[in-house]
């Protein structure tokens, strides 16, 4: 089932939730919509959902407008961030609760509703459990619990609104990978919203970047990662150093750094800002090089198989680095020292810096 919305456009107040909003998800398509809080990806979802109306714009389903229809009609599956489970059913009847509230016509036969639980909690690793109440579940169990309910009435469609935003970090990750394997399993098409990054380039087919009610950029995970569109995705996929500047005669001059930029060939310069990554940058001992600049070592934090370092250079704002665990211990490097840092990679942009 294919899922169109098509200049849609949402104020609640004064607030524009969104503004004429166009996206298309693709049958059997998983796809995350990501973006700071406000953004407006919530109200995009529940619009999908029927849960909200658009004060503009269309809901499509297979190239039907279902913009009318009401929740119940449009056959979508939405799983909350808080479960919004029965606390006094068990995990069983949570999860066939969808089923028997079916009016009779729709309802399957009670033999029906018990093979297609016992399937679903089989499919999500928890047959073993039907019994239990929520209250004896650990979060990432509740929140399986969750989507079985959500698949249960067979659903075109499933919405995870922030589903693993109430778990710790350990469990969102077991979980995270775990849904990749279901749907990879069932290629039922998906909306998942999230404002984590990571969560979302590591589980979705599609990457839907929201700002301020608008679509900034939509690609894959690969592609929003190499080939940010603004400084905005560029910063809001990852740790980023900005250098700020100005290019003039194929050269941007950016703080300390200076690096080609033949894109702006013109003698005449403009503002301009560098992102560089804090793991695309080398850190090394002074040996008279000319490449890079030399900064003091603030901080050290030594963590896993990653070090991460503040440095301050002699122009410009503090720098984040990461190295791995083996060039840390190679280098041994200490606070108060100096060290000469080269990016590895520095993307440009031209224009007054702030957020676009």
């Amino acid at each position: 089932m294919s899922i169109e919305v098509r200049s849609i456009s949402k104020s609640f107040g004064s607030f524009l939730a969104l503004d004429d909003v166009s996206l298309r998800v693709g049958d059997g398509e998983f796809v995350a919509l990501l973006g700071p809080s406000g953004s407006g990806k919530t109200s995009l979802l529940r619009i999908i959902a029927g849960l909200e109306e658009p004060d503009r714009g269309t809901v499509h389903f297979h190239g039907e407008d279902a913009t009318q229809r009401d929740a119940r009609e449009r056959r979508v599956g939405f799983v909350f961030q808080h479960y919004a489970l029965f606390r006094r059913m068990s995990v069983f009847e949570n999860v066939a609760f969808g089923l028997r509230v079916k009016s009779r016509a729709e309802r399957p036969p009670e033999s029906e509703v018990k093979r297609r639980v016992t399937e679903l909690l089989k499919l999500v690793q928890l047959d073993w459990l039907g019994d239990r109440l929520p209250s004896e579940l650990s979060g990432g169990q509740r929140q399986r619990v969750a989507l079985a309910r959500a698949l249960a009435v067979e659903p075109k469609v499933l919405l995870l609104d922030e589903p693993f935003g109430s778990l710790d970090a350990r469990v969102r990750q077991e979980l995270r990978r775990w849904l990749r394997r279901l749907h990879d399993e069932i290629h039922l098409t998906s909306l998942f919203v999230t404002h984590d990054q990571e969560e979302a380039l590591e589980v979705a087919d599609r990457v839907v970047l929201l700002d301020r009610g608008k679509i900034v950029q939509d690609g894959t995970p690969e592609e929003l990662f190499e080939k940010p569109a603004s400084p905005f995705v560029l910063d809001f996929l990852g740790s980023v150093n900005i250098f700020h500047g100005r290019v003039a005669s194929g050269r941007a001059h950016l703080g300390p750094l200076s690096v080609d930029y033949p894109e702006h060939p013109q003698a005449e310069s403009a503002p301009a800002s560098g992102y560089a990554r804090s793991w695309e940058i080398d850190l090394a001992r002074d040996g008279g090089e000319t490449g890079g600049f030399l900064a003091t070592v603030r901080h050290v934090s030594v963590s896993g198989a990653v070090v991460r370092l503040e440095l301050t250079p002699d122009d410009g704002a503090p720098l984040k680095v990461e190295i791995s665990r083996e060039r840390f211990e190679a280098l041994g490097p200490a606070p108060g020292e100096r060290l000469r840092v080269t990016p590895r990679k520095v993307r440009v942009f031209v224009g007054e810096p702030g957020r676009e």
